[in-house]
């Protein structure tokens, strides 16, 4: 991933070094394990522990020499240990090391992942809490629907990402699976023993039946979590860049002294960092998509998928960190206008109160078709009319005025009658 979305945190478990850091501490315990039954002596691995070590530069060297990663670690470790060195990769083939040292990374990631996750979940619960009984109106297909409240839809989105910390703790045990079982995965040169141990120490289980790598339906899984985080994330946002049109303007990203939206147009605040993390989705979608078709090798193994997880699987974890962290200061900081939200709600006075007429007319004798229609015929002409008046007119249609007094209009219009169960809502999320 680029260095302009990477933060150092997660970036930092993706480069080289990271990398063979986690190739070293497999070999180590993979080491303990055997001396632990007896197939190696105590004093090679205190030794190899002692001097094992490695040096990127030194094994990409090698590597442009021999052609194979792993060969090339190997070379450069043993360069540090010395005669202990022989005893490191015993009985193991590249993909042991490759898919145990793989799950490190991946669960060293997925923890970033959670705890970012829990700071957007308290940023939208205290976002949501303040603004719990802010009303405006609810849109279905683009088009005003009935009155809610901006902390309601927030709980939705709280909920969500409630849903994907559920995911996501759930996928760190997924994940956390280990293969120490040789070339094709039959243990012919290393006893399951071994694994087990070797695993416990690493904090994973054996995988239950490897061939020669970890079946890829697992990190599949992992990038397909992922892009259901990232698409969540692209929800808020696009609702984000909705409210923030011109014409609508009930929300806005934070705008900083200094900042610019245009070249050419100094008046412009564009919605820039929620259309980022919209085109960011599209790129983690893509991923789970790679991620997918990597599952079909040949046979026991073969490396078609090695130079996929090299791009998608850093790339992916990269960019969900980018898009937890600006979604959450984009929500924190997220500057909300009330004032507009009561504006746009009353436009063509009062029309999204329809259903409410609507259903006093039936409870008052009418039967549905003909309440229908007077209510229809009120709200069309009221509609995309700038001295439209659905109110008005209702109150002068005598077939209303027949059924209902004032005051059972006037009650038609008061939008907490749409709102008295919201707190269920907020109590169930602890908003």
């Amino acid at each position: 991933m680029i260095e302009r979305y990477t933060l150092p945190e997660m970036g930092n478990l993706w480069n080289e070094a990271y990398k063979l850091k986690t190739w070293l501490q497999v070999e180590i315990a993979v080491c303990e394990a055997q001396a632990e039954l007896g197939y190696i002596p105590s004093e090679a691995v205190a030794e190899i522990k002692a001097k094992a070590n490695f040096d990127p530069k030194r094994v990409l060297e090698i590597e442009a020499e021999v052609r194979h990663d792993m060969i090339a670690f190997l070379t450069n470790v043993n360069e540090y240990v010395g005669d202990a060195g022989r005893y490191i990769h015993l009985g193991l083939t590249s993909s042991d090391v490759l898919d145990t040292a793989l799950a490190l990374q991946l669960i060293a990631s997925l923890d970033l992942l959670l705890q970012r996750l829990e700071d957007l979940i308290q940023a939208i619960r205290r976002k949501a809490r303040e603004h719990r009984y802010t009303v405006m109106i609810g849109r279905s297909h683009g088009i005003h629907a009935e009155p809610m409240t901006f902390g309601f839809k927030l709980a939705g989105w709280l909920a969500e990402v409630l849903r994907h910390q559920e995911r996501l703790q759930i996928l760190r045990k997924t994940i956390a699976v280990g293969k120490i079982s040789g070339a094709v995965g039959t243990y012919a040169n290393i006893e399951p023993r071994v694994e087990a141990i070797a695993c416990q120490k690493l904090g994973l289980k054996p995988d239950t039946a490897s061939t020669q790598v970890i079946s890829r339906d697992i990190h599949a899984d992992y990038v397909q979590q992922l892009a259901l985080v990232a698409a969540s994330i692209e929800r808020f946002a696009v609702e984000i860049r909705n409210l923030q049109k011109t014409d609508v303007l009930e929300v806005e990203e934070f705008f900083a002294k200094g900042q610019k939206g245009s070249s050419a147009m100094p008046h412009k605040r564009n919605p820039i960092r929620s259309e980022r993390l919209t085109g960011m989705a599209r790129l983690v979608r893509s991923h789970a998509g790679a991620a997918l078709e990597n599952i079909a090798l040949w046979h026991e193994r073969d490396i078609s998928h090695s130079s996929v997880e090299r791009v998608v699987l850093p790339d992916a974890c990269i960019l969900t960190h980018f898009m937890l962290h600006e979604i959450t200061d984009l929500v924190t900081n997220l500057l909300v206008y009330p004032q507009n939200m009561e504006r746009n709600l009353n436009c063509y006075g009062g029309v999204v109160f329809s259903q409410r007429v609507l259903l006093t007319l039936i409870d008052k004798g009418l039967n549905r078709e003909e309440a229908y229609a007077i209510v229809q015929q009120s709200a069309h002409t009221a509609w995309n009319k700038p001295e439209g008046n659905f109110r008005d007119l209702i109150s002068k249609d005598p077939r209303v005025t027949q059924k209902l007094s004032p005051a059972e209009i006037d009650a038609c219009f008061d939008p907490q009658h749409h709102l008295r169960h919201l707190d269920q809502v907020y109590q169930r999320l602890g908003i």
